[in-house]
């Protein structure tokens, strides 16, 4: 029945624009002049909306039109790279929000110096991971380090890690009880009012392939552990499909792992500036609208691709 729906959405959309287009035409056959401006800001519109629906088409695996779980880790480059870890959060927190997603943090752990070492989010709208999965690999920042006396010229890399919300009664994924091992401990804060008194965080760890998970953002130690299901669920999930995807690659002779060296986007602040996405070759020279959440044409040109 949600397929159904879904699927009755789209097709909606698709006749809408069409009349639409019927409409201007009819209009555009009168050949009044006065309509000009009208039909040009019209067609403009319907541009855009097309271009929008031709995207959602790009967005038919099984998964891309749910929830996406966002796990951002500093990496190499210590207190900058922590840094550039909250300047990436800051990023993907206005893009998600310019689309209306409603945003939830599971995780959080905070930087000894400055910035963030880990988060995790789970983002939640229509497509949010269709978009979100191609942030997924190691994102570069070169700049001059606020966090080094000398001022000197400091390159920083981050982990992003974007998976699909795996529904729990997903037949791709079965979870023994018996492969778990579940530790409560207290929540660790930035202090004052905020630490928790009670033990309410959870850790999880999945004894067959070593993963492990954490959630302590909410106060409910039952809703912590349901976050951290949520989140084992999907690392188990992505596992299952890299062990595909390595199949594949090897009857085709070639596979590539998502490593540090190999960055997907480098971010360049000085000397001169520029964003660039090594997979599509997609480049702006306006970093600062990039930083601040303007990522769609990066998102588009790799649907593209």
């Amino acid at each position: 029945m949600k397929q159904i729906s879904e699927l009755k959405d789209e097709i909606h959309q698709w006749e809408e624009l069409l009349a639409n287009i019927h409409e201007l035409l009819d209009l555009a056959k009168n050949g009044d002049e006065s309509l000009r401006p009208d039909l040009e800001n019209e067609i403009e519109r319907i541009s855009h909306q097309l271009d929008h629906l031709e995207l959602t088409i790009l967005l038919s695996k099984p998964y891309d039109k749910g929830n996406a779980l966002l796990s951002i880790n500093a990496g190499a480059g210590g207190t900058d790279a922590q840094d550039w870890a909250e300047m990436l959060l800051r990023m993907y927190t206005r893009w998600a929000e310019d689309k209306g997603y409603n945003i939830s943090i599971l995780e959080r752990s905070e930087g000894e110096e400055a910035g963030i070492k880990s988060i995790t989010l789970l983002i939640e709208g229509k497509y949010a991971y269709g978009y979100m999965k191609s942030e997924k690999g190691v994102h570069r920042l070169v700049r001059l380090s606020p966090f080094d006396a000398a001022h000197r010229r400091h390159t920083s890399f981050v982990q992003v890690e974007v998976l699909p919300e795996v529904a729990a009664e997903d037949p791709e994924i079965e979870i023994n009880p018996d492969d778990l091992t579940i530790d409560v401990f207290r929540s660790s804060g930035a202090g004052g009012q905020n630490v928790q008194k009670n033990a309410t965080a959870i850790r999880i760890t999945h004894k067959p392939t070593g993963i492990v998970v954490t959630c302590q953002n909410e106060r409910s130690q039952l809703q912590n552990r349901e976050n951290a299901m949520k989140v084992l669920r999907a690392r188990l999930f992505d596992l299952k499909m890299q062990e595909k995807e390595k199949e594949l690659a090897k009857l085709k002779g070639k596979y590539q792992k998502a490593e540090w060296g190999s960055q997907i986007r480098s971010y360049v602040l000085h000397p001169y500036q520029m964003v660039k996405d090594h997979r599509t070759d997609y480049e702006t020279g306006n970093v600062e609208s990039v930083l601040n959440g303007n990522i769609d044409q990066f998102i588009h040109a790799y649907l593209k691709m």
